[in-house]
């Protein structure tokens, strides 16, 4: 019997814990934030803030997630007012400039998407094709372009995959109205083009140009960035490879693309490697709506479209 025992010991060893690895809730009283950005461990009531840290943060236009820095020294681990006043005298004397307005709205509409559970896929998107037909055009459209137009053709044959959770219905989009996301000074803004699955690229290749230019202007109303049933985003300008793209809180997705690159890539008619230029895209999805089965599927068909630009 003590055999066993010790053989089932050794076999639970990747397991053990040794005292010293526990959390303790005298650990949060002994951390400090003046000399870095401590995080809390745990605490079944880190997340309560009570009437008074909450006034105080309504003072001083703080969010929960204003806090994330903040160790709680109350009882499981709840921030005390004394923490917060301890936190914002630490971080007085630290450089510091105002965020613009435009900040403030990017930050405020992605704290809204992530109260979602988000996913994201990926796949790599051979770009010769894209590229060879783009050459051959009078108004080359923008690479994003044919990325809208692929996806809008996509959800047009299945809208529920931009469909909208409310309650225990799933709202369908009424028209296939596609995001840009054009990069400006201190954010981001997203016109939309709409009934993008009406027209064909070369059509769209004057609207899309002028929403970009109005967009970089600062020259958008209202009406040009709602409405949105999904976002397309190109980061591979920045030579970014890959990326977790994140959609707007009243949207379900958003397509991302990456850098592009040489690469070899295997063929099966010469049975070679050849170069090729391949950029990885990237799907962000809510999870609530759509599974990785629809994600993946809807990835194909996009490629699917994307191999032949002609058809857009």
């Amino acid at each position: 019997m003590p055999q066993m025992e010790s053989a089932a010991a050794e076999a639970n060893l990747h397991f053990a814990v040794k005292e010293s690895d526990t959390y303790l809730e005298r650990s949060n009283a002994d951390s400090s934030v003046s000399g870095g950005l401590a995080v809390p461990v745990g605490g079944s009531a880190a997340g309560f803030l009570s009437p008074r840290v909450r006034a105080r943060m309504n003072d001083l236009g703080l969010r929960d997630t204003d806090l994330a820095g903040v160790v709680g020294t109350g009882a499981s681990g709840r921030v005390t007012a004394q923490d917060l006043e301890r936190y914002l005298d630490a971080i007085a004397s630290w450089p510091s400039v105002q965020a613009s307005p435009m900040r403030m709205a990017v930050a405020d509409a992605m704290r809204r998407s992530c109260s979602r559970p988000l996913a994201t896929v990926g796949l790599p998107l051979p770009m010769d094709r894209i590229l060879e037909h783009r050459s051959g055009q009078s108004s080359k459209p923008g690479i994003t372009l044919y990325i809208v137009r692929a996806l809008a053709l996509t959800l047009a044959e299945d809208p529920s995959l931009a469909g909208n959770l409310v309650g225990n219905r799933i709202v369908l989009p009424k028209s296939i109205d596609l995001g840009v996301a054009v990069q400006i000074d201190d954010g981001v803004v997203v016109p939309v083009l709409r009934g993008v699955d009406r027209k064909s690229l070369r059509e769209l290749v004057d609207e899309y140009d002028e929403a970009v230019s109005r967009a970089r202007r600062r020259r958008l109303s209202e009406a040009d960035t709602s409405g949105g049933i999904g976002t397309v985003t190109n980061f591979g300008g920045f030579g970014v490879t890959s990326g977790t793209p994140i959609p707007l809180p009243h949207e379900t997705l958003i397509l991302g693309l990456a850098a592009a690159v040489k690469k070899p890539v295997w063929s099966d008619q010469v049975e070679a490697f050849l170069p090729a230029t391949v950029a990885n895209l990237f799907l962000t999805f809510d999870h609530r709506v759509m599974d990785g089965i629809g994600a993946g599927k809807l990835m194909t068909r996009v490629s699917e479209w994307l191999a032949t630009p002609a058809k857009l």
